[in-house]
């Protein structure tokens, strides 16, 4: 199948603005792309790209004072399959985790794991290690959370979600993967697209989405603790420890955002 995905985003700035966008797909993505996923500027400005530590495709771009537009349009090809189920994915023991991997079993700025450890354990701790504890962790945050667009906060950790009881999509993979750490699971972000595709449209404006992956049985598996079903069509855009790590853009000058739109649709002709 192909997805047609996108966006627009305008600023208005009093001053010169620089930036630094995380807006292009996930490396690991490129070699699927159909059309160009080329970020484009009104008023056009000169822009300069580089591969972040995490491996995120990073544009950085000094918006002019007033109105700045940042957009894309493309085409992305996809399996069309739901996301892999493995139940009997392993967790690893400490010692034999790559070194790459140790920084995802440490506390980061939302996701506090030296404040959520004894809850973790207390829930968690009778679950069989491996995929099924990760999928335990996944259900207790789906239940515990209640999603909704009006209780997004920049600032809402994964103790303070756990308590709130309520967030949007980046609450849910932030406290899900602080347990995930807790239980010695190497747990990391991810931010992309996800669209309608496979179920039921939901009337509700268009966002980039937030899921995790966990390390089991030798490789990086998703998991979506705000949906807590396999879905089709995500086209991955940054992983990182936390939201931290993939703000889609970074601001360094006073910036209001003024427009924000996504588009993630089943092309037509797939």
């Amino acid at each position: 199948m192909k997805i047609r995905a996108g966006y627009e985003i305008i600023y208005d700035s009093p001053q010169q603005a620089p930036k630094v966008f995380l807006l292009n797909v996930h490396p690991s993505r490129v070699p699927d792309l159909v059309t160009p996923d080329r970020m484009q500027f009104e008023p056009p400005v000169e822009s300069t790209r580089y591969i972040d530590s995490f491996g995120n495709i990073c544009t950085r771009a000094v918006a002019p004072p007033g109105p700045f537009r940042v957009f894309a349009d493309f085409t992305i090809a996809d399996s069309g399959l739901p996301d892999p189920v493995v139940p009997d994915a392993r967790q690893h023991e400490i010692a034999e985790l790559p070194d790459e991997h140790l920084v995802y079993l440490l506390g980061s700025r939302y996701c506090d794991t030296d404040l959520m450890a004894d809850t973790a354990w207390s829930l968690f701790k009778q679950t069989p290690p491996g995929w099924a504890r990760v999928q335990a962790i996944c259900d207790y945050v789906h239940k515990r959370l209640v999603f909704g667009y009006g209780y997004a906060r920049p600032t809402r950790t994964a103790r303070e979600g756990h308590i709130e009881g309520r967030g949007v999509c980046r609450d849910f993979a932030h406290l899900a993967i602080t347990f995930c750490r807790c239980m010695n699971i190497p747990a990391r972000y991810c931010t992309g697209y996800l669209g309608d595709i496979g179920v039921p449209p939901v009337d509700e404006p268009m966002d980039f989405s937030a899921w995790f992956e966990a390390w089991l049985g030798g490789q990086w598996h998703t998991f979506d603790a705000r949906y807590n079903v396999p879905r089709i069509g995500r086209v991955l855009v940054a992983r990182g420890r936390d939201a931290t790590d993939v703000a889609i853009s970074t601001t360094f000058a006073p910036s209001r955002l003024v427009k924000f739109e996504v588009v993630t649709d089943e092309a037509a002709d797939s």
